[in-house]
């Protein structure tokens, strides 16, 4: 029996499954490297009470915000807000839920999630608002020179996502994955955190055309590509030398 192929024709029918209350992990970093054609067709799903994981929910208006802007999310988990007026103005109004993480501490929730770990104990936000509700143990560990000091540690839980959505410089039709540059970022980890992982590439090519050495992500973590179009690559900050 020939292998189900994993190209779809577009965003709109890789997220033809999308109900109310799903859980949405999206790589990216501020505005680089949003699977922006996936964002789209959620918008354009009209789908609500959302939760949406990722490490800001948009920028500048622009992003996973028009999400924000129609009202489509419930909850947010992620690791930064600034630079949002959409979230803030939610915030503010009390119309959602934020779940804030230090940014490495939800890195490795994602990654605990993947690997079906229920939840790990760090040191990070001890003693913050962030730590409030959740189980404090001390463990003893190595100290910088060697001798074993107790430290305080919280228990975090993985993440899971019925939906990843992430953006790929190539794809091969398997699902074998290269990132370009830092783009890369949380998108591997969001992969393996996800019942449905949707790649929206700027390439596709056929399985076998790119290095093994080179694979960023095996195309066992993928469960569904379509061809993206029209990046908008917005850049959030440019900065140029000015003249004497």
């Amino acid at each position: 029996m020939a292998a189900r192929s994993k190209i779809y024709p577009s965003a709109e029918a890789a997220l033809a499954d999308l109900e109310d209350g799903s859980r949405l992990m999206f790589g990216g970093f501020g505005l680089s490297g949003n699977a922006e054609g996936c964002i789209a067709a959620v918008a354009k799903s009209g789908k609500h009470k959302l939760t949406i994981i990722s490490n800001n929910c948009g920028n500048q208006r622009q992003g996973l915000a028009i999400l924000l802007q129609q009202r489509q999310v419930q909850k947010f988990i992620g690791s930064f807000v600034g630079g949002n007026p959409d979230l803030e103005e939610l915030m503010l109004k009390g119309e959602i839920e934020v779940e804030l993480s230090p940014q490495g501490t939800f890195a490795e929730r994602i990654r605990a999630g993947g690997a079906g770990i229920g939840g790990f104990y760090t040191p990070t936000a001890v003693g913050t608002l962030i730590a409030e509700g959740k189980d404090e143990r001390t463990f003893t560990v190595p100290g910088p020179d060697g001798v074993p000091v107790a430290r305080r540690m919280i228990l975090e839980t993985g993440l899971t996502a019925d939906f990843a959505c992430i953006r790929a410089k190539t794809a091969d039709t398997f699902g074998n994955l290269r990132f370009y540059r830092t783009s890369k970022n949380f998108s591997p980890l969001m992969a393996m955190a996800a019942r449905t992982t949707i790649v929206e590439a700027e390439e596709i090519v056929d399985q076998g055309a790119i290095d093994p050495d080179d694979v960023h992500l095996p195309g066992l973590f993928v469960t569904r590509i379509f061809q993206g179009s029209a990046f908008k690559n917005v850049i959030e900050q440019r900065t140029v030398r000015k003249r004497a």
